[in-house]
């Protein structure tokens, strides 16, 4: 049975189609991430996927660097115009096994949640610190909870619905773990699809303590990639951390 708190798990689920499904259009995270270092920076992206940031963040003249916990992603990085050039290692994000300093590490499209506990969310933070160079940066990306959205726990929405076919989000939340488990259904012509998901959610204000515990101290917080601010109605933020000197 697959584990679904497995490093390996989302990209060995998910990399085969990743790429053609309905991710978020990466161009406002490269030119946020590229506007916070200089040319030639060494950056370090956790969860690098198949590369959809880290790419076009070369191809500005970043020295970039990643690591991923499947090698299926990383696989079909390798096989993208440039994606050989880019140091990739498989492994634990939350392990950060590689060696620094960065100037820079980046961590976007809410991919923190995917690790399993507070724990590994906290080694992330503290490794993540461990390899950056002083004044370093660290970017995290993620969505803010919204509870409202359940009823007793649970959650059931139809996503699309025609003459053949039907998709459907399914979720199970719990309050006490901070986590939903996701299954996305799929019925039609070739039958039904599940594709699943956990996500360990984390507060904005969570997040600024593991960063403390750390080293590191938020230097800013927005609602989103073009720099509006963030307030209580904000589902989103972009934080950017500094290690202290």
């Amino acid at each position: 049975m697959a584990d679904l708190n497995d490093p390996a798990f989302f990209g060995d689920r998910y990399a085969q189609g990743y790429d053609s499904g309905t991710n978020p259009d990466p161009a406002p995270a490269v030119d946020f991430i590229a506007g916070l270092v200089s040319p030639g920076a060494r950056v370090l992206e956790l969860a690098i996927g198949t590369g959809r940031v880290a790419l076009p963040l070369a191809a500005r003249g970043l020295a970039v660097e990643g690591i991923d916990g499947s090698a299926a992603m990383i696989e079909r990085l390798r096989a993208k115009p440039g994606g050989g050039d880019i140091p990739a290692v498989v492994g634990d994000m939350a392990d950060v096994g590689v060696d620094g300093p960065y100037t820079l590490a980046y961590l976007v499209f809410n991919t923190l949640f995917n690790l399993p506990d507070q724990a590994r969310q906290v080694d992330c933070f503290r490794n993540v610190a461990r390899v950056l160079a002083p004044g370093g940066l660290f970017v995290v990306e993620a969505f803010v909870q919204d509870l409202t959205v359940f009823d007793h726990g649970q959650r059931a929405a139809t996503r699309s619905i025609d003459v053949d076919s039907v998709r459907l989000d399914l979720e199970v939340h719990d309050p006490v773990a901070q986590a939903v488990t996701y299954q996305r259904v799929t019925i039609d012509g070739r039958g039904t699809t599940l594709n699943p998901l956990r996500l360990r959610y984390c507060w904005p204000s969570e997040l600024d303590l593991m960063a403390q515990l750390a080293g590191m101290r938020l230097r800013a917080r927005y609602d989103g990639w073009d720099r509006r601010a963030f307030d209580a109605a904000s589902r989103q933020h972009v934080s950017v951390y500094e290690r202290v000197s």
